[in-house]
């Protein structure tokens, strides 16, 4: 197992989502889930929970009890969106905007921390290819590979 990409591709997932999420918990008592709904969020202005799982890859569940929490916790609103009376808007409140303003500066230095090593090169590069790897994957999901 240690040789198959997936295999690695997941644990190091799980590993640097599991630093982060210490991070936020400890810091702001968010979730990873939660964290991700306040990013997308704050850098929309606004997105429906189908949206928003599209977005993040999360289920609908997950995306639900995430913008439940927040909403419970005055952090995001929800907002009717004209012409359809099934969906809502999530929205940042004042108080979501400012704990986004706290903790975007604190998630981009544990980014710049665990990988400072890196060149920009392999960076660009290792980017690159989470985008390929992301597009055929998709690919594969709907049934039309395509090259990356």
């Amino acid at each position: 197992m240690d040789e198959f990409i997936p295999y690695r591709l997941s644990v190091t997932s799980n590993l640097v989502s599991d630093t982060i999420a210490r991070t936020y918990r400890s810091l702001f008592g968010l979730s990873i889930p939660e964290w991700r709904v306040v990013a997308v969020v704050a850098e929309t202005g606004g997105m429906s929970q189908g949206a928003i799982g599209g977005r993040t890859r999360m289920d609908k569940v997950t995306v639900s009890r995430a913008a439940i929490a927040l909403v419970e916790r005055g952090l995001l609103a929800r907002e009717g969106k004209p012409g359809d009376r099934r969906s809502h808007l999530l929205k940042l409140t004042a108080a979501g905007e400012e704990l986004y303003r706290a903790i975007a500066p604190k998630a981009l230095d544990l980014e710049r921390r665990i990988f400072e090593s890196f060149g920009m090169a392999e960076l660009d590069g290792f980017v690159a290819m989470l985008r390929r790897i992301e597009a055929v994957t998709l690919a594969l999901g709907e049934g039309t590979p395509r090259e990356g």
